[in-house]
């Protein structure tokens, strides 16, 4: 039995406590949304397709009420830049209110505003902010001036608990420590490492950056708390299983910005949507 407040984050696993099979949730633990595939950034390492999407918010809040009476614990918001799709806002006021589910979206900042923090106080739970460097390195890939990083950390924080990204390839694998420190002085709760992935432009994070990452996870002592994504890599640092035995579509799946399911953000095949989302899900589990 997994017990989960979404506003504080806390989960409690009941491991003694024997779940019949036909009371097991049917739906992912957490299901990523890509809304929109715009973005205004450029970034060479970024795996989002670039072909014009964007996902209708009627098919989005009735995706998030069958998910929700199916047992799904959170949806998080990605793009593209999700706050770039027209009534992001909206879609997650309606989902908060809606469901018991936590709602989380994961941003650059640049168009974040203290208007637009104001109307999701309440209707966000998490929310996580891109940063690939600091000051010149950042500037450099992203081509946004790092001071507006800053602000957009300060409106995150007053909004809901929020969290730090970054990928990791060459050009910010020797900047970890001072990205960690960035994250704990802006009153971030968590890092999380984004081994960067092969797209059309890069060939993904190299072998030899991929030690070096492994290595500093293994030694460093930051002041907030470090996670990584799933992308072969988990298993060589000291990681801990939220779910001892959890298969990878029990916990997450993706929905891109054209309606198709998949099993992850960088999967390449999928199944579309159609009427009911759990009707993805089980095709999606029936291929595996």
């Amino acid at each position: 039995m997994h017990l989960f407040d979404r506003v504080s984050g806390l989960n409690i696993l009941l491991d003694e406590v024997k779940v019949p099979a036909e009371q097991v949730s049917r739906a992912p633990r957490y299901l990523s949304v890509a809304l929109t595939n715009t973005c205004e950034l450029r970034c060479a390492y970024c795996y989002a397709p670039k072909h014009a999407a964007v996902l209708d918010t009627g098919r989005v809040v009735a995706w998030a009420a069958e998910l929700d009476g199916a047992g799904c614990l959170g949806i998080g918001f990605g793009g593209g830049e999700p706050t770039a799709h027209p009534r992001f806002a909206q879609l997650c006021a309606q989902i908060a209110a809606a469901t018991s589910m936590a709602v989380t979206f994961t941003t650059h900042g640049h168009r974040l505003t203290p208007q637009l923090a104001d109307i999701l106080r309440g209707a966000v739970h998490f929310s996580r902010l891109s940063v690939d460097g600091v000051g010149a390195t950042y500037e450099r890939l992203r081509r946004r001036p790092f001071a507006a990083v800053l602000a957009a950390a300060a409106l995150l924080r007053s909004v809901a608990p929020f969290g730090v990204n970054v990928v990791v390839n060459a050009d910010t694998i020797g900047e970890l420590d001072q990205l960690a420190e960035f994250a704990a002085d802006a009153g971030a709760s968590e890092l999380l490492l984004l081994p960067e992935q092969p797209t059309a432009a890069t060939s993904g994070i190299s072998d030899r950056d991929a030690e070096r990452l492994v290595r500093w996870v293994q030694t460093a002592r930051p002041q907030v708390r470090l996670a990584i994504s799933r992308s072969g890599l988990e298993g060589s640092v000291p990681a801990v299983e939220t779910i001892p035995g959890e298969q990878p579509l029990d916990a997450h799946m993706h929905v891109d910005a054209t309606g198709v399911l998949r099993p992850h953000a960088y999967a390449s095949v999928g199944t579309p949507i159609e009427d009911f989302i759990m009707d993805a899900v089980q095709a999606l589990r029936e291929a595996a």
